[in-house]
């Protein structure tokens, strides 16, 4: 397998991860995914239009979703993708889809994750940090 095709896997993971009907998740599937002192940071503006960060480790971030999930069926659907790898390191753009159901015609909306992997020498490539943000007025996103 290729090292884009390894990174590519380690992605299709995560999404797994957090998609589903309404309900908890399965985290287990963290330690696979991220390096333990992963960082994932949702940004955003606020109604002033002021950019605000929330960086997170992995366990803090499904804390802070756990309620959103057990309430909502939730469906982040990757509709491209570039993987750049050099060495030890890979960078992932991945443009995707919120959804209520994976095959809604309409997405809740759509965004951009900029992921950064470590290949492990022992556990291959795992998530070090993700940034992700979302479209908006002023801000649209178009596959790569």
């Amino acid at each position: 397998m290729s090292a884009q095709d390894e990174v590519g896997a380690v992605v299709d993971a995560m999404y797994a991860m957090i998609s589903g009907p309404k309900g908890p998740r399965d985290w287990s599937t963290q330690k696979d995914v991220f390096t333990p002192d992963a960082r994932q940071m949702r940004t955003g503006v606020d109604a002033e239009g002021k950019a605000w960060i929330k960086a997170m480790s992995p366990g803090d971030y499904a804390r802070d979703v756990a309620a959103f999930f057990e309430a909502n069926d939730f469906f982040e659907v990757e509709i491209d993708r570039r993987i750049d790898v050099l060495g030890n390191m890979a960078q992932v753009w991945s443009l995707y889809e919120a959804r209520t159901a994976p095959d809604d015609a309409t997405p809740e909306r759509r965004g951009v994750n900029s992921i950064q992997l470590y290949r492990d020498p022992d556990l291959g490539w795992r998530i070090v940090s993700m940034i992700w943000d979302n479209e908006r007025p002023g801000v649209t996103v178009a596959p790569f």
